[in-house]
């Protein structure tokens, strides 16, 4: 089976790169954040992905949207009494064949995987094909960090188009238990709070997961700050010290 990642359309400036689309802030914060929270929010193909965002960084429904881009978000929050910068990256759709092998990714979209801290994967309850896609999107982000330390949610969107669902309740849970991840159903046409739980979750947890705040991104793909022993810094001074004598001196020989 092929998971086969469909090419942005190029935007009208020539250029298919992210784009930094700054999303009004509530409140507005002056000072500099703590920490930068980074998720990417992942799926098929009309399951509702930038509605979400959208929803969850100003509280309002866009119904209509031109071909995704892949723009990235940002806002600065607080989260559990921390200021945090979140940066939101969407990305490009996906879609299965089945009457081919292996699983290809549009390097846009392993660029998104290897830059986030966390990850978003939708699927509509209306489409039971974009239901599919999570279980083998689901595993080529975890082949890509196969540490497991990055927090993933599974969201099951449009919940109140109950009349046309094609995707269970139980069925999503029972795909998120057996991958091990929490599950939740939203409606970012109708309902911001059930958007603002899944993704507020998904910050806390990588807020969590970050730990002391900025540094060097650990194996995993978490941004963790390196903690610096003075001791062991003079030490390495010293050795480079003394090696550099004994060169010289062998040199002098």
């Amino acid at each position: 089976m092929r998971l086969l990642i469909e090419q942005p359309r190029t935007m009208s400036s020539g250029s298919s790169n992210f784009l930094l689309v700054p999303i009004p802030e509530y409140p507005v914060l002056d000072c500099v954040p703590n920490k930068n929270v980074k998720i990417v929010v992942l799926g098929a193909s009309n399951v509702g992905k930038t509605a979400l965002i959208v929803r969850f960084l100003t509280k309002r429904f866009i119904g209509d949207y031109e071909a995704n881009t892949g723009a990235l978000y940002s806002r600065k929050i607080h989260l559990d009494g921390e200021q945090v910068s979140l940066q939101v990256q969407d990305t490009p759709c996906v879609s299965l064949q089945d009457d081919a092998e292996g699983l290809y990714c549009q390097e846009q979209i392993n660029r998104s995987i290897y830059w986030a801290d966390g990850y978003v994967l939708v699927f509509s309850i209306t489409d039971l094909n974009s239901y599919r896609t999570i279980q083998p999107l689901y595993q080529h982000v975890r082949r890509i960090h196969p540490s497991g330390n990055i927090p993933v949610i599974i969201v099951g969107n449009k919940s109140d188009l109950l009349r046309a669902r094609q995707v269970p309740d139980h069925e999503g849970k029972a795909l998120a238990d057996q991958l091990g991840e929490p599950y939740f159903e939203a409606s970012a046409r109708e309902n911001h709070e059930s958007v603002q739980a899944a993704f507020l979750f998904l910050c806390q947890e990588v807020s969590r997961a970050l730990g002391g705040g900025n540094g060097e991104k650990r194996k995993g793909g978490l941004h963790l700050a390196r903690t610096k022993n003075p001791n062991m810094q003079e030490l390495k001074r010293r050795f480079r010290q003394v090696l550099s004598s004994k060169v010289k001196s062998a040199t002098a020989l």
